[in-house]
């Protein structure tokens, strides 16, 4: 990919509260000698560490005409982000966007538009696999009452990390198991608004955290089982396959970023072949990046230093997927 993609944009940062340390000291004073020993180390870090992060913003118009170039298909939510930026851009004033929802199909690059993001914004990343939940306490913690309890994923992403304002991807949102006494989306209601993020409180530590400035990008495949007070507290982006051109550029793009990456990438051409990417463009981003790094190995055991279109193998779902992905 493009240099401005796979390095962090200049950023400006303040610094914003987390948490009250006057309500942590209180919190542990108040523990008894049967406690749970995980949430006394909890209270014990929280201290330790300090309740300031970092939250950063682009120091100028970053290189959104970049992302463009080799994520054609997303125009629409990273124009919407450009005029968010423009707002802030010369002032104090901290960004603020909208959580984010990317509707389409699988491989289509959801996920690596959001990875994307957060270099735009020189900010840690988070990723939570809905799919994978089967209660609402992987994001929200669970009672320290319970057995090998422990935090959720937003409360140690902002306690334990750098940043008041990562980018945190909760993928396959439509895809969230569970059973009505454990809601895996439960904690979305309260995080996603502005104002009760403010004062969001993990079930484990039960301390309030600010996770107002968190920017969420979430991915689904179909909004039809996403319940409507989720829908609308979010963007919602419709994200459509690129063209014949847009994959090639989006193959050309990969191909750059694994060969920039590793050593053995310079014995390559800065360009892929015009017969390598037609025998790519009509895959997705996730099996473009298994094809093409496949293809180096394959050119090097021939003893060649440029991918062939011969070199491209392609597996058969890919194969039978039309440039619709």
């Amino acid at each position: 990919m493009t240099t401005a993609m796979v390095k962090h944009e200049l950023a400006v940062a303040s610094f914003s509260k987390v948490y009250d340390l006057d309500q942590v000291e209180t919190a542990l004073n108040e523990l008894g000698e049967s406690a749970n020993e995980a949430l006394r180390t909890t209270y014990e870090k929280m201290l330790k560490v300090g309740n300031m992060r970092f939250c950063v913003k682009p120091n100028r118009m970053p290189s959104i005409d970049a992302l463009l170039d080799t994520l054609p298909n997303f125009a629409e939510p990273l124009e919407d982000v450009r005029r968010q930026i423009a707002l802030c851009i010369e002032t104090e004033d901290r960004l603020e966007l909208m959580p984010i929802l990317l509707l389409g199909d699988p491989g289509i690059g959801k996920t690596h538009f959001a990875k994307a993001l957060a270099r735009l914004f020189g900010t840690a990343y988070q990723y939570v696999a809905m799919s994978s939940l089967t209660a609402g306490w992987i994001l929200s913690g669970a009672s320290s009452q319970w057995k090998n309890a422990k935090p959720g994923k937003v409360f140690e992403t902002l306690v334990n990390g750098s940043y008041a304002n990562p980018v945190i991807v909760v993928d396959e949102l439509d895809k969230a198991n569970g059973d009505s006494q454990y809601d895996p989306l439960g904690a979305l209601y309260a995080l996603l608004e502005h104002e009760t993020a403010q004062s969001f409180i993990d079930e484990f530590a039960e301390i309030p955290i600010n996770a107002a400035q968190v920017i969420w990008v979430a991915t689904a495949n179909d909004d039809r089982s996403i319940p409507e007070p989720i829908l609308s507290r979010m963007s919602v982006y419709e994200i459509t396959p690129p063209d014949s051109a847009g994959a090639r550029r989006i193959a050309q793009a990969i191909y750059d970023e694994i060969r920039c990456t590793h050593a053995w990438g310079q014995r390559f051409p800065a360009e892929l072949g015009d017969d390598a990417l037609d025998a790519l463009e009509r895959t997705s981003p996730r099996d473009m990046r298994r094809a093409i790094l496949q293809g180096f190995g394959a050119a090097r055991v021939d003893g060649r230093d440029a991918i062939r279109a011969d070199d491209i193998r392609l597996d058969r779902s890919a194969r039978r997927r039309p440039i619709g992905f």
